[in-house]
């Protein structure tokens, strides 16, 4: 099993341009938004940027969507060192593994309603499609590999990094772009309604009074490949609970499966892990299950954990890879942790070493995210800085 070096990295979310102070201070970077749930305005981790505004090829003009158009503005900002890295590649040796759970749903969502009310319009379902956003990410660059998308809930955008590790140690691609994107949308937000499990206020991982989650959007996305960079994909762990459709093994039992097989990927144990990105969505029941699989895999190593989510929301199929970006950028600058949430924590998880003072003392060499999907779809990825460039 071989590291996979990461060229390049992107995450456009809540969190604004500037990452770090954004998961270093208290401020809250949710937004409140009416309209998208029927009965209240609801909090949510809103992209405030510009969005990429170029006419696009007439190839690409039927999937067009505001989940399109916020990959196409990651994939600009980091378009000049993908070109650079690219340039001796084969375009046949170049794919596209991506995550995505709604596509573009929220571009038709207006027109469905009116089709719903018997008038008669016409529906073009091609821009909801899953594979669309890979589709049109590989048409955008002109490459011609492999290109899919994943879409299994949460996890999704963690399998792709999974998947895109598989292809280059397969032989079967050169470089990868890899992550995930995810825009808010009626449907999610009215789905998670409908469960009873959207907060009212801010999400608190893992929190005494924690009452659910907040969702958020975000595009993040990355160039894998077989050269050595200073970041590394060290390894990914995957499993499958298939335990319930939407509640997560009590014990933790494939989060646990994950973590270990992580660990085993990259050939080392959880003592060298020096942070862990939490799951963490602030849920009664996932917020349990995590920290009691983190206690079975971690055992008497206090690692730093935190989670990012009353940040940025739960971005869903994006989730996983803005988190991935967001240890991106703590291994890169080496000085900050991100922030968990400064509310009291559950008397029954408060044993954890909960990130309360973001800055660091010693180099941080090895991190862990996880992400556990509905259905028990599990993956944690571990990063890490190179040999040749620690300290």
């Amino acid at each position: 099993m071989a590291a996979v070096g990461i060229a390049c990295g992107i995450g456009l979310s809540s969190l604004g341009d500037d990452v770090k102070t954004a998961l270093t201070s208290p401020e809250n970077t949710l937004t409140s938004k009416h309209g998208l749930i029927v009965d209240r305005a609801v909090l949510v981790g809103e992209y405030h940027g510009s969005l990429h505004n170029c006419e696009l090829p007439p190839t690409m003009q039927a999937i067009d969507s505001r989940n399109l158009r916020l990959a196409l503005t990651a994939l600009e900002k980091i378009r000049t060192d993908i070109d650079s890295h690219v340039t001796c590649i084969d375009k046949s040796r170049l794919a596209v593994i991506v995550g995505t759970s709604t596509s573009g749903i929220a571009d038709n969502e207006p027109i469905l309603k009116q089709y719903f009310e018997h008038k008669n319009i016409a529906v073009s379902y091609k821009k909801q499609e899953m594979g669309c956003l890979a589709r049109g990410l590989q048409s955008y660059l002109g490459w011609t590999g492999i290109a899919y998308t994943v879409s299994t809930a949460c996890s999704s955008s963690g399998k792709a990094f999974a998947s895109g590790q598989r292809l280059i140690e397969a032989g079967l691609a050169d470089a990868v772009l890899v992550g995930g994107v995810d825009t808010l949308c009626q449907l999610t937000l009215n789905g998670f309604n409908s469960l009873e499990s959207l907060s009212k206020q801010q999400c608190q991982p893992c929190g005494q009074y924690r009452d659910g989650i907040n969702i958020g959007e975000a595009a993040s996305l990355f160039l894998l490949t077989k050269e050595t960079m200073p970041i590394m994909l060290m390894g990914h762990g995957e499993s499958m609970d298939a335990w319930h459709i939407s509640a997560p093994h009590p014990e933790g039992l494939g989060a646990q499966d994950a973590m270990n097989n992580a660990l085993n990927y990259a050939g080392i144990t959880a003592s060298y892990i020096d942070y862990l990105n939490l799951h963490g969505t602030a849920t009664p029941q996932n917020d349990a299950m995590e920290i009691h699989a983190v206690r079975e895999v971690f055992g008497k190593h206090n690692v730093p954990l935190s989670s990012t989510k009353h940040k940025t929301g739960h971005c869903l199929g994006a989730a996983s890879a803005l988190e991935a970006y967001i240890c991106y950028r703590v291994l890169l600058e080496q000085s900050w942790l991100p922030l968990h949430q400064s509310g009291e924590i559950d008397a029954l998880l408060q044993d954890q070493n909960y990130v309360r003072d973001y800055t660091v003392s010693q180099p941080i060499h090895y991190v862990m995210s996880n992400s556990f999907a509905f259905g028990g779809s599990n993956v944690s990825l571990i990063f890490g800085v190179s040999q040749s460039c620690k300290q």
